[in-house]
C-alpha cells in the first residue's frame, strides 16, 4: 500500500503551513456563507398537523416552546425490513442534543412512514432522536421530502403561533452537519472513494463503499428482541 512520504520535520513543518492557509480561508469562508445565512428571508407555513408517539401534534407544537427547528426529513419505504442507509447511518450519530437548549433550538426526525413503523424502526437501529410522522399531512413534500423522495433537512423559527421556514439543503449540503466525514476527510487515506483526487497508489473504492449501512447501525447500536445491546 503506498504511503506519503517520509520527510525531516522542518519540511513536513512548512508543508503544513501551506495546508493551513487554505484551512484558514475555508473557515473564513464557511463564516461568511453562515453570515449570508442568518440574512436569507423567510416563508411563512400552513398549520400543519403530524403525529409523534402520543398522537397527533401541530407542526408549531413540535418546537415545545423553542423558537427554532432542525427537522431532518428520513427516506422511507413503507414495509421495508431496512430503510436508507445514508439516512440511518447520518442520524445514528446524533445522541446527545441537549446542547441545543442553550439555543433555544430543537432538532427532531420526520419520515412519511406511519408512526407505530417509524418508531419500531428507530428502536431497531437504536437511535435516540425523536421521530414524528408526516403520513397523511403535505408536509413532507412541501418542504422538498416528498412520499417515495429522497431526503432533505430544513430549519423553521416559530414567533408566536407562526412557523415559518428559513433554510434547506440536501445532497451533500447534509453531510457538513455530522463529524463522521470530517473525521475520516483528516485521515492520511481520506474516505478512499474512487471520484476523490488522491496520490497514485491510494486505496480508493467505490462512492460509499466505507459507508455504514442500515443493518450495520442496528447490529452495532440497535437492540434486538430482549431489548439488550448487542455485542461490539
Amino acid at each position: 500500500m503506498a504511503m506519503p512520504p517520509v520527510v525531516e520535520e522542518a519540511t513536513w513543518r512548512e508543508e503544513l503551513e501551506a495546508l493551513r492557509v487554505r484551512e484558514k480561508a475555508a473557515t473564513k469562508e464557511l463564516d461568511a456563507i453562515a453570515a449570508q445565512r442568518r440574512r436569507l428571508p423567510m416563508v411563512r407555513m400552513p398549520d400543519y398537523v403530524l403525529v409523534g408517539a402520543g398522537g397527533p401534534v401541530r407542526l408549531v407544537d413540535i418546537f415545545e416552546g423553542r423558537s427554532q427547528l432542525i427537522v431532518y426529513n428520513h427516506m422511507w419505504q413503507p414495509g421495508a425490513e431496512w430503510q436508507c442507509g445514508g439516512c440511518t447511518s447520518f442520524t445514528s450519530v446524533f445522541t446527545r442534543l441537549g446542547f441545543l437548549d442553550n439555543y433555544d433550538a430543537r432538532f427532531v426526525i420526520v419520515t412519511q412512514g406511519a408512526i407505530d413503523e417509524a418508531l419500531a424502526y428507530a428502536k431497531r437501529v437504536g437511535n435516540k432522536m425523536t421521530w414524528y410522522s408526516t403520513a397523511g399531512s403535505p408536509f413532507g413534500a412541501d418542504v422538498d421530502a416528498p412520499p417515495g423522495g429522497g431526503f432533505a433537512l430544513n430549519v423553521f423559527l416559530r414567533d408566536g403561533e407562526t412557523v415559518y421556514r428559513t433554510w434547506h439543503t440536501s445532497g451533500r449540503g447534509v453531510e457538513q452537519l455530522t463529524y463522521t466525514f470530517p473525521l475520516v476527510d483528516v485521515l492520511p487515506y481520506g474516505r478512499q472513494e474512487d471520484w476523490q483526487d488522491s496520490p497514485e497508489g491510494w486505496p480508493q473504492k467505490p462512492a460509499y463503499s466505507g459507508w455504514l449501512d442500515s443493518p450495520d447501525v442496528a447490529r452495532l447500536y440497535g437492540e434486538d428482541l430482549t431489548g439488550d445491546r448487542p455485542e461490539r
